[in-house]
Order: structure tokens, then C-alpha cells, then sequence
């Protein structure tokens, strides 16, 4: 009884304690010289513009970015008779004649048109260049006491240096106030500043002045006429001093002491008063005391950024950003400084890559220095964009999941003329790509193309939303769209004879094959029942059985639901080898180190495999994992990182992170080994691809807190090298709860848990699962 009341006791001194946090990080990449190439630029962005400067001293590259400049346009690709030939794919596939299936989808069952290779496509694509070109008393003067430096705290970036006993510096921002882009010049001796300001893009644009604003014009490619989405960039100067002109093309700036210049930029998507937009913008932002403006930028920034903050107990580093990154490689245990830094990097990354009414990150984020980008800088939605919001509930950023859902919503309709088209189904499906057009059909080649994973693994995103919300209006407002997904999923079923089970045919595990086991050493992709498939079914399935409950309506549909969820496979299989299968059948796979890991879809993102649920199937994933091994793109490391830390092992986790965390300047198109991050922290797939610094955001959420068991589990994966000491405060677990907690020794010591509707919540501490109530916040 005493025993029992101690414990009682220290619960409510653990929950109801002032939590006090070690002094905080001083959060910035920082470095002594210019950027060399557009991989050690600064990224900055307010979620609709970005900009990356290279801080050079004679000559500086700023390249910009609007969330929506996309070529391209609507189509229909549909191939309206491809149902027709359905039955006999399922036939091959049931006789076992994969390769023969596979053949007949390539072709009769994929988009009509060269799909995501056509102009039609189109693809998220740079802005332009804004560039500088200085002029100097002694061109050939020593620079010294360089420094480049971006905030995360404040979203603000600056470089400075001597030049002949001159003092110039630089402050860049994107602003969160005004919606524009603006940089500050200024040098500590009057009249030192003298330069040319340019703007230009490689196709489809021209560039003028009108009086002293500049201007960047022009109209992408839709694929068909060639009249596409339109753009404009308006550029102007202030000056402190001197005096400012125009040429045809340029802006000059002669002896001044300080120059602001706002950089307007918007494009006609869903906006036909763009044009009046970027002079509204441009006009008030002139009209603005600069420090004014600034802090607007800094205080609405930090209205989300400020929630969260990480302390692993680790000094910052006094070494520039790219050494730290080698020093860190090298001797990873050292430096823990590192990991809170790239943490709350990726959240910077993704209060800056987008906003709510806008477009969600797509491949690159918001940041593309090309005008075709790699991959089209579109939509995957086999892993990829659903990877750029794992962090964004557990990081308190939940609004950024917004833009995600009415991109979602937006595939629906479209959705179900694809669905009826190719399975006779009802519902609506989304394949394996997308863009802003609203494309569902299958890509081009059955071998990638015909995935029929991302309309579920989407419902999963949106799903997490109200999970961590608890928004009810929200569920109500998502219901119609995870039942279309589900309906879709139920209707394409058939029986499959060997096993029993009710599967998804034709189905493929996302861009890998196996060897056909007659012995003929012929690959396929095409099955039936892939494993990805079975578990986005289980837990689509479980979802919408869920909100058919919490909202008291659709019994029936739920009831079938609740029929399929007994009839289709478990969430995993365990093959002769010890492993999960990644198909139905045990095929021996082409590529043992493939880098997609889509049958361990069950850990994470859904949870229908856990270490103390489902012991065997974490086993076997173990195993799995290990075969898989700890190399690939780093979205695929990232992804790695979340499976060991949600399968409980932070040592195996952090090895994952300080694997994903390699110094590279690789820009290649790569789809094996290799990753890395760059020297501004961008990860490399390569080349970059925003998602590996997304996942690897979310894997180390999901080392200190984890809630999707039932519970919220505190330390879940914690590696030996963060247990001296620590502390965590916002975070976010599923039930809209906000939890602060620290450690010592690997022991949490302190904890507070609250939320807007106090109730008792379950809490996992330090072994030991009990009830607690939390604080309302």
C-alpha cells in the first residue's frame, strides 16, 4: 500500500513539475566563403517564394522560386478500355503467368501518351536567377573576415566581409509579413556600394525595366498550344544615398550606403490578378520601415518554429557547417549538437516549403535550380511526398499537413474516372505519380506504373491529421474521401485460391521485381496481393471503421469493412528465411538491396506490426532489414531510421542517422547506394530530393516519443549517445496532446503533458505504462 502510494505520488510530482530546459541552441549553418555551387546555397522560403543566395563577393547568384510555376496542363490519359482487359490479366496472374500479365498491362493497361515524359506533364520549375554584380575602388582587393550564416530561429540569412578597410554586409529574407523577397546592403563607409542588378531565366522569358522596376516575364509550356501557366517577378531598389537608373535589362546602383531590394514574384495559378497581386505586394513593401518589416517576418515565423525545442545536452559547434558535417562522420558520438541542428533544419524546411491554400512540398520542396527538374520535381506517391509530411504533426506543424489534404482532394474526381476505367471499380484510385494538374492514371510502364498504393498511402497522411487533432469537423470534412479510397480497394478483390485470401490483382510492390520461380530466370514486378497493399488495406480499412464510429454514420459500409478485414492477408507474412514476404508468394527478389522497403509499410507510417503487438512479424522485419541493409538514397536511409526506431532499437536508428548525415557533393541521378547531405544540409538522393531531410526529421521525433501504440511512449529508441542528458519541449502525440519532458542517464526525470481538452491519457515512463491526466494548455 505504501509502495503504491509513493508511486501515486511521484507520478503527479513527475506531471505537474516546472520542467527546466538547458540554455538553448544557437540553431544556424554557418561558413567562411561563398557558396561554389547552388548545393551550399541558403535556402529561404515563406512557403510561396524562396531564394538562395551564394553570398558571392564580385558576383551573387540568388536563385528564386515560386511554389507554383509548373508547366504543363490538364489531360485525360486515361484509357477507357483498359477494364476490358482485366479479366484475363487476373486469369495469367492466377496461372501463375506473371511475365505474360505484365506484358499485356504494358500493353493495353497503362496512360495512353508518353505519361510523366511528355510536355503535357509538365514540371515544378525554377523562377529565375536575381544577379548582382559589384563594383569595388580596388576590384582586385584582399576580401577577409568572410562570414555566411542562415537562422533558423529568425528565417534570416547574412554574409559579410572586408574589402579595402569597407565593411559590406548582406541580409536576406523571405518574407512571412509582406510576401516578398528582400535583401539589405549596406557598407559601414558612405557611397562604397556600386552594382548592377539583373534578372533572367534560361527559356521562355523576357526581361525588361519600367522606369526603375525590373522585370522577369514570361509563359511555360502546356503541352499542347504552348500558352501555359504565366509569371511575373518585379524587382525594385531603396537607397540610402547614391542614386539609382535603369538600362533595358538592369537596375544600377551608384555610391550608395544602403540598398533594399523587394523582389515581388507570382504566377496565374488559380490566380488571374497575379499581375495586380505582385505590385499590390511590391508597393506596400516599399512603403514599410524595413526594421518594421523585419520583425513581422521574424515574430509570424516564429509563431511556429518557436514551439518545439531539443536539447541533447551537447554545446554548438564553433566549426562551419560543412566541417561540422565531417567532424560529425567521423566521430558522431561527439557531436550532438548535430542531430538537434538537422532536426530542427527539416522543421524550418517545412514552415518555409509551404503554407496552408498553397501547394504541398513536392520532390525539391520549394527550392529547384532547373527548369526541368529531376524527376519533374512532381508528386511520387509511392513513399516520397508522403515522407515530406511525417514530421510535420509530431513536430507541432500540423497546419503544414493542410496543403497535402486539398492537393488530395483535388485527385478525387479525377480518381474515379481512373478507377472506372481501368478496374471497372467503384471509389477513386492514384497510382504512383502526381502533379497539380490532378493526374491518377497509371504511369507509363507496368514495371512502376500500375502501383496502386498511393491513393491509400495518401489517406494515411490526411488520417494522421486527425489523429493528432482530434478534429472532428476535419474528420467529417476527409470522410467521403478515405471511404472512396476504401471503396475502391474493396471492389477490386478476388479470391485467390492457393491462400484463401481476398487480394488486390493485378498488384505490384512499388518499383521492384522478382525472379519467376519456374526457372526460366525471368523477372516480373506485376503479382496479386502485394504486401504494401494488405497492410495500406488494414489500416484504411481500420480508419474508416473508426470515423464511421466517432461520426455516427455509414454503419453498413463499415460493417463490410469489417467483413474485408477478415478476408484479405495479415499485415505480414514470414517467409521460410525468417524475413516478412514482400509479396504473397515467397519470390526470390532481383535486388536484395532494393531501396524501396514498401512491405514494412505495417511499422511505419501505420501500426499493425509493433515489438510488443506482433513480436514475431518485429522480428522478422528485424531480419528483413538487416538483408535490406543500412545504404541507399537518403529518403531510403531516412525511411530505415524510422523502421529501427520504431521497432525500438536506437543505437541500429541512430546508425541509420549518422549513415544518411555522409558529406556529399554527388549531383547525379542515383537509385543505389550512396545519399549523403550536402554542405548546406539538403539531402542527396542524389541529386536533392527534400524528402531524405523529412524522414530523417520524423526519425528522430520518433526516437524520443512515439504514440501510436496506444499510449505515449517516452525514450522509445533512445541511443546510447543522447542518455547522459536531455530535454524535449512541444512535441506532439496522437489525442492533440503537448508533451515537454527531460532525462538523465536514460531516465526520464521530469514530464508535463497537456492539452486543450484535459483528459486521462496512457503514458509509457521508463517501462512503466500508467494513466495520467493531462494539464489544459
Amino acid at each position: 500500500m505504501i509502495t503504491k502510494r509513493l508511486t501515486s505520488i511521484t507520478s503527479i510530482l513527475l506531471l505537474t513539475s516546472t520542467l527546466s530546459f538547458a540554455q538553448k541552441q544557437a540553431l544556424r549553418l554557418h561558413y567562411d566563403k561563398p557558396a561554389a555551387v547552388w548545393e551550399e546555397t541558403l535556402p529561404l522560403g515563406n512557403g510561396r517564394l524562396g531564394m538562395m543566395p551564394d553570398g558571392g563577393v564580385n558576383d551573387e547568384k540568388i536563385v528564386l522560386n515560386d511554389i507554383t510555376l509548373w508547366s504543363g496542363s490538364p489531360q485525360d490519359a486515361n484509357n477507357y478500355e483498359a477494364y476490358k482487359q482485366l479479366p484475363q490479366i487476373k486469369e495469367l496472374l492466377l496461372a501463375g503467368k506473371n511475365v505474360e500479365a505484365q506484358a499485356l498491362i504494358d500493353k493495353d493497361f497503362v496512360c495512353k501518351g508518353p505519361g510523366s515524359g511528355g510536355a503535357r506533364w509538365g514540371c515544378y520549375q525554377v523562377l529565375g536567377d536575381l544577379d548582382l554584380k559589384f563594383d569595388y575602388s580596388k576590384p582586385n582587393a584582399q576580401v577577409t573576415n568572410y562570414q555566411r550564416s542562415l537562422s533558423l530561429n529568425t528565417a534570416v540569412a547574412n554574409c559579410s566581409y572586408l574589402v579595402d578597410g569597407v565593411t559590406y554586409k548582406r541580409e536576406y529574407f523571405t518574407s512571412f509579413g509582406d510576401d516578398v523577397n528582400m535583401i539589405r546592403l549596406t557598407a559601414d563607409k558612405p557611397g562604397k556600394l556600386n552594382f548592377s542588378i539583373n534578372i533572367s531565366r534560361l527559356e521562355r522569358s523576357a526581361t525588361s525595366t519600367s522606369g526603375n522596376t525590373l522585370l522577369l516575364q514570361g509563359r511555360l509550356d502546356n503541352g499542347t498550344d504552348g500558352n501555359g501557366m504565366q509569371y511575373q517577378a518585379s524587382v525594385k531598389a531603396k537607397l540610402t544615398g547614391g542614386t539609382l537608373s535603369s538600362t533595358a535589362n538592369s537596375l544600377l546602383v551608384k555610391n550608395a550606403t544602403e540598398v533594399i531590394i523587394y523582389i515581388s514574384a507570382a504566377t496565374d495559378f488559380r490566380k488571374p490578378d497575379f499581375k495586380q497581386r505582385i505590385q499590390r505586394d511590391l508597393d506596400a513593401a516599399v512603403k514599410k520601415p524595413y526594421a518594421a518589416q523585419k520583425q513581422q517576418h521574424i515574430t509570424n515565423y516564429q509563431k511556429l518554429f518557436n514551439r518545439v525545442d531539443i536539447n541533447l545536452g551537447s554545446p554548438e559547434s564553433t566549426e562551419t557547417t560543412d566541417q561540422q558535417l565531417i567532424s560529425f562522420h567521423k566521430e558522431p558520438g561527439n557531436h550532438k549538437d548535430m542531430p538537434v541542428l538537422f532536426f530542427q533544419f527539416g522543421r524550418y524546411l517545412s514552415i518555409s516549403s509551404t503554407r496552408v491554400g498553397l501547394l504541398p512540398p513536392n520532390l525539391q520542396g520549394l527550392w529547384a535550380n532547373q527548369v526541368h527538374t529531376p524527376w519533374n520535381g512532381d508528386y511520387h506517391l509511392d513513399v516520397n511526398v508522403q515522407m515530406n509530411h511525417f514530421p510535420v504533426e509530431v513536430s507541432n506543424l500540423s497546419e503544414l499537413n493542410l496543403p497535402l489534404v486539398e492537393l488530395v482532394r483535388g485527385l478525387v474526381k479525377p480518381g474515379e474516372k481512373t478507377a472506372k476505367a481501368y478496374y471497372n471499380a467503384d471509389g477513386w484510385v492514384a497510382h504512383v505519380i502526381t502533379n497539380v494538374w490532378g493526374w491518377t492514371e497509371p504511369g507509363e510502364s507496368a514495371s512502376w506504373g500500375v502501383t496502386k498504393a498511393g491513393s491509400g498511402w495518401l489517406c494515411s497522411n490526411l488520417w494522421d491529421h486527425y489523429a493528432f487533432t482530434n478534429d472532428k469537423a476535419y474528420l467529417k470534412s476527409i470522410y467521403l474521401i478515405l471511404k472512396g479510397s476504401a471503396q475502391f480497394y474493396s471492389s477490386i478483390l478476388i479470391k485467390d485460391p492457393k491462400s484463401g485470401y481476398w487480394v488486390t490483382a493485378p498488384s505490384s510492390s512499388p518499383e521492384n521485381s522478382f525472379v519467376m520461380p519456374d526457372g526460366s530466370g525471368r523477372h516480373a514486378s506485376i503479382c496479386i496481393g502485394a504486401t504494401i497493399d494488405n497492410q495500406i488495406m488494414r489500416e484504411l480499412f481500420t480508419n474508416v471503421i473508426t470515423a464511421s464510429k466517432t461520426l455516427g454514420i455509414d454503419k453498413s459500409f463499415s460493417d463490410t469493412l469489417k467483413l474485408r478485414l477478415k478476408q484479405i492477408p495479415p499485415a505480414g507474412i514470414i517467409s521460410k528465411d525468417g524475413r516478412i514476404q514482400e509479396w504473397l508468394e515467397d519470390y526470390q527478389e532481383t535486388d536484395p538491396q532494393h531501396r524501396h522497403i514498401s512491405h514494412l509499410y505495417g511499422i511505419y507510417p501505420a501500426s499493425e506490426i509493433t515489438p510488443d503487438g506482433t513480436p514475431e512479424l518485429a522480428e522478422a522485419a528485424k531480419k528483413t532489414l538487416n538483408v535490406r541493409g543500412d545504404d541507399g538514397p537518403s529518403w531510403s536511409i531516412a525511411y530505415k531510421l524510422l523502421f529501427w526506431a520504431r521497432l525500438h532499437d536506437g543505437n541500429r536508428a541512430y546508425k541509420l542517422f549518422t549513415e544518411i548525415m555522409k558529406p556529399t557533393t554527388r549531383t547525379d541521378i542515383n537509385y543505389g547506394s550512396g545519399g549523403g547531405i550536402y554542405p548546406n544540409l539538403l539531402s542527396a538522393g542524389p541529386p536533392f530530393q527534400i524528402d531524405g531531410n523529412f524522414g530523417t526529421t520524423a526519425g528522430i521525433a520518433e526516437m524520443l516519443i512515439q504514440s501510436h501504440a496506444g499510449y505515449i511512449d517516452l525514450l522509445p529508441a533512445i541511443p546510447d549517445s543522447w542518455k547522459t542528458s536531455g530535454s524535449v519541449k512541444g512535441l506532439k502525440a496522437r489525442g492533440n496532446f503537448t508533451v515537454d519532458f527531460a532525462w538523465k542517464d536514460g531516465k526520464v526525470t521530469t514530464y508535463k503533458i497537456t492539452s486543450p481538452d484535459p483528459r486521462s491519457v496512457r503514458v509509457k515512463v521508463n517501462g512503466a505504462i500508467k494513466n495520467v491526466t493531462a494539464q489544459k494548455s
